[in-house]
């Protein structure tokens, strides 16, 4: 038992059975037992390994894709570059290094980092000592924005409906013997489902997210007012379809109610309504992971580099290389979508 499985159980036993998305929330923001909160997930040490921590390549191939979109905008200053959930900082590091070699990039930048646990900010804040810090994207300044979400979407909290009948019943978390367990609340009409009943059979199961939309709500509004644009990465698809609520434990997957506070808590981007949520602005096609670094350039970058290794560390950063953008790796699971002002053009690395 951990000192959250038992709290969730009293808290359960004593108000009645909580959705999904209150489960998440308190798992992985707790102020006490929260898996954010508390620790460093990354790496070895960790339960994942972000892309940016896999090579200085990623970080590097997105900051020129931004600074040519900033440049194709007329070159704004000052602006705002930011990044949701950024991690230990090293995308954005990368990012900005890759960048000092664009004229005027780096001095019209102005760093804002949104990042809920204190244990990452103070990482953050050792790796890009110039960042501002926000709780959420509703405080970013009113300013042109280039925002950057690499793995952000995926812990946000969501909630889970089966189709039943012309209805949907909630998946909940209770209790069954004493332990937690899922069950399903009554059937309910829900109008922000209403569309879905068009391609959902019986029982099949839809996600949705709240938080996510409210971030797009508000990046978009920036971005559309005074120009910029969202580059978002993820793992997902077009449209919400099927129970994808995991766990990850320990370097391998589990059962999500097992160990509430000690794993990571992700679900699958519905990118479809991301991209009905960032409206007015165009949406791009969504391009898998390798497909869009490789149309960046990743590849000519990855052999300049390897032209100054060897032995382990070539055959490492050829790995590296191959994980990022192969298909049976992160390259088709992962996937990249754009948003920008209607009058802008399409940021490179997507179909025109």
């Amino acid at each position: 038992m951990t000192a959250l499985r038992d709290s969730l159980i009293r808290q359960i036993a004593a108000q009645g059975p909580i959705t999904v998305a209150e489960y998440m929330t308190t798992c992985l923001l707790h102020p006490q037992h929260g898996y954010y909160t508390t620790r460093d997930p990354f790496g070895t040490q960790g339960d994942f390994t972000t892309a940016p921590e896999i090579s200085q390549m990623f970080g590097e191939i997105l900051g020129l894709c931004i600074a040519q979109v900033w440049m194709d905008q007329g070159r704004p200053a000052p602006f705002t570059l930011a990044e949701l959930g950024p991690g230990r900082g090293t995308l954005m590091a990368d990012l900005l290094r890759a960048t000092r070699a664009v004229p005027r990039f780096n001095d019209a930048a102005r760093l804002h980092l949104v990042e809920a646990s204190p244990v990452l900010r103070r990482m953050q804040a050792r790796n890009l000592p110039d960042a501002q810090f926000h709780d959420s994207a509703d405080t970013l300044p009113d300013a042109p924005l280039f925002i950057i979400a690499n793995e952000f979407f995926d812990a946000l909290p969501i909630r889970q409906f089966l189709r039943a009948g012309n209805g949907w019943r909630e998946r909940m978390v209770g209790l069954r013997d004493g332990k937690l367990a899922f069950g399903l609340g009554p059937v309910t009409a829900l109008a922000a489902l209403e569309h879905r009943l068009a391609d959902m059979a019986e029982g099949q199961m839809v996600e949705t997210c709240a938080p996510a939309a409210h971030v797009l709500a508000a990046m978009a509004t920036q971005i559309d007012k005074h120009g910029g644009c969202a580059l978002i990465i993820d793992y997902g698809d077009w449209r919400s379809r099927g129970d994808t609520f995991q766990a990850l434990y320990q370097h391998a997957h589990d059962d999500p109610l097992a160990h509430p506070g000690q794993a990571d808590l992700t679900a699958h981007v519905d990118f479809e309504a991301l991209a009905q949520a960032a409206a007015p602005l165009h949406a791009t096609d969504l391009t898998p992971q390798g497909v869009f670094l490789e149309r960046l350039g990743i590849t000519q970058r990855a052999q300049t580099l390897a032209r100054s290794l060897d032995g382990a560390a070539l055959q490492a950063h050829i790995a590296a290389h191959r994980r990022l953008t192969h298909p049976q790796e992160m390259g088709h699971l992962f996937k990249v979508l754009g948003l920008h002002p209607q009058t802008t053009p399409v940021p490179p690395g997507f179909g025109s």
